[in-house]
């Protein structure tokens, strides 16, 4: 019998046996996985390995983003897989699993095309099918629709944005989507004022987004988009709060998972406007679509290449991808210029040979530096990285010790090192420190202290009272009488005092997870070895379309191919038809 000693994982069984135990040496599954798939089995007195199988994989595919498992998808050399045909049978006659999607209701799994669902999360995704199939045709005043369209987006407008106020009128789902700069944030104040103007005035709006830092972002891009509108339409709109979508929703506090508003009391708006929905995950996506009332509007707004949210599911991907209609692409990017717009695109349609050629073509806006090691970075490989690091900290030390927190704020958004990894010496750890090193060398001054002045920190948690969310970033700065930390827009820096912080860290460098949803003049991506599970096409085109002005990547040729071959699947029924 085989048997797998697992002593790391804390607070499960150590000793993995039969069926299960070469998965987890093999690295397909973890201890973890296994201990929620004996608890299932023995609740429910199952005593079938090839069950136990099923659960534990539909576990481990939710750690990895994916609403299910394939068991006809599944690949790897080096394990026993059970024989198809028995498998299935297994399942479908177990106590533990509903049998399609009529099967019983207490069942905590299910088996559905034959994919294996954890039933709750078969639930969401069925939550989420109804809303996007029952979202019909909304009523719309066609002659101030059209009026509204022509005075919003004048004749050298993109056709695309003007579409997308059509969609959002006369339709009850729209989703908008684009790459960075495309101009998704103009259309969406002006498709707000094109609402109010055709589907009747008073339309309550809620703007949401998945994170405090977004929601913020949003808020500020609107409210400086309306600006720019004739009065009339500024009236029309009135003041737009936004928020995150957890807030609109309302917490309980008996509850992590329910929210006061639901199918039983629906949010009271007219049309409610979900921005960054590439990070939304299934769940979350399913209780939004329950609270909705049933006339009311829903706009998911994202891109959906950039990195999915980090809990499970790929919703806005999925429905871009199953929609016959209401999905509108802008296309034209206007913040930046054809060189980085033509990079991201050859990442985006998975084309790894010329994604290589444009980053090796010598243009000016877009560079590979290709280290001589595949296992290490040396001294030349960064030279132009800790040219650009330096640059920024000369900039930013400069600014904050003679308190100026705009200039400080500007410098803080010239250059950002991403990576895709937190350990390790292709890591965040690594790199913040080294960046760091390089800082102090060229201020002339090492960091010392509780609070240095040039500092640049990252905010990693909420804090409403405050106004800052996690992923927010400041720069400690000398205000005259000690020290403040500056954050927000430099054309209006607020200023904050070390004892009201939430929790921070210094920000030399982050992973491009973190970097979503943010922008810099330059930025330079360290990529890892070809063989980092984390390589993924999402990845590097996040990474890249974080830049308006110069991307560099540091990586190898094979760490490119593999990158751009190499989109992430996450099992979902979501995108299939029914």
């Amino acid at each position: 019998m085989s048997t797998v000693d697992d002593r790391a994982a804390a607070g499960v069984p150590w000793r993995v046996t039969g069926l299960l135990a070469p998965f987890v040496a093999a690295e397909v599954l973890v201890a973890a996985d296994v201990h929620v798939a004996r608890r299932l089995g023995a609740i429910g007195k199952e005593p079938d390995e090839r069950v136990l199988l099923a659960a534990a994989l539909a576990v481990a595919a939710l750690r990895g983003g994916s609403v299910c498992v394939a068991l006809d998808e599944l690949e790897h050399p080096d394990v026993p897989w059970p024989e198809p045909d028995g498998w299935h049978a297994a399942l479908r006659r177990s106590a533990l699993v509903a049998d399609g999607p009529d099967g019983p209701a207490d069942r905590p799994m299910r088996w559905v095309d034959r994919r294996v669902y954890l039933d709750r999360y078969w639930r969401d995704e069925q939550t989420v099918r109804q809303a996007v199939t029952h979202a019909g045709p909304a009523s719309a005043d066609a002659a101030a629709l059209d009026a509204a369209v022509r005075r919003l987006f004048p004749r050298d407008a993109d056709d695309a944005q003007r579409e997308a106020l059509r969609t959002a009128a006369t339709s009850r789902l729209t989703v908008l989507t684009g790459g960075p700069g495309t101009g998704k944030t103009t259309t969406v104040a002006r498709l707000v004022a094109a609402l109010q103007a055709s589907a009747g005035p008073g339309l309550r709006v809620a703007l949401a987004a998945p994170t405090g830092k977004a929601a913020a972002r949003l808020q500020e891009a609107v409210h400086a988009e309306l600006a720019r509108l004739d009065a009339a339409d500024r009236a029309a709109v009135g003041e737009l709060q936004a928020m995150t979508i957890h807030r609109l929703l309302g917490r309980r506090r008996d509850s992590t998972t329910r929210f006061r508003h639901d199918r039983q009391h629906h949010l009271p708006h007219d049309v409610v406007l979900v921005d960054e929905s590439s990070m939304v995950s299934l769940p979350l996506m399913a209780r939004l679509t329950d609270a909705l009332r049933p006339s009311a509007r829903l706009v998911l707004v994202g891109d959906p290449d950039q990195l999915a949210s980090v809990e499970a599911g790929a919703v806005l991907g999925d429905l871009v991808a199953a929609l016959p209609r209401g999905v509108v692409r802008l296309t034209h990017a206007h913040r930046y210029g054809t060189a980085l717009a033509d990079l991201a695109e050859a990442i985006r349609r998975g084309d790894a040979d010329e994604t290589l050629a444009l980053l090796r073509s010598g243009d000016e806006h877009r560079e590979l530096v290709e280290p001589s090691s595949e296992d290490r970075l040396t001294a030349p490989d960064v030279a132009a990285l800790r040219a650009d690091v330096e640059a920024t900290g000369v900039a930013l030390t400069s600014a904050a010790r003679s308190g100026d927190a705009a200039g400080a704020l500007r410098a803080l958004g010239e250059h950002r090192l991403l990576l895709a990894h937190r350990e390790g010496p292709f890591g965040v750890a690594h790199w913040a420190a080294t960046a760091e090193t390089w800082v102090a060398a060229a201020t002339g001054a090492p960091a010392g202290g509780a609070w240095p002045v040039g500092r640049p920190l990252l905010v990693t948690e909420n804090s409403r009272p405050v106004g800052l969310y996690n992923g927010d970033t400041g720069v400690v700065v000398a205000d005259g009488t000690g020290v403040a930390v500056a954050f927000g827009d430099p054309d209006s820096p607020r200023l904050v005092r070390p004892y009201q912080l939430p929790t921070v860290q210094p920000v030399h460098a982050m992973t491009v997870h973190r970097g979503q949803g943010s922008q810099f003049a330059r930025v330079t991506l360290v990529l890892p070895p070809g063989t980092s599970p984390l390589l993924t096409r999402e990845l590097l085109y996040t990474a890249v379309t974080r830049a308006r002005e110069h991307v560099r990547v540091i990586g190898t040729e094979d760490a490119v191919r593999t990158a751009v071959g190499r989109p992430i699947r996450r099992a979902s029924g979501l995108r299939e038809p029914r």
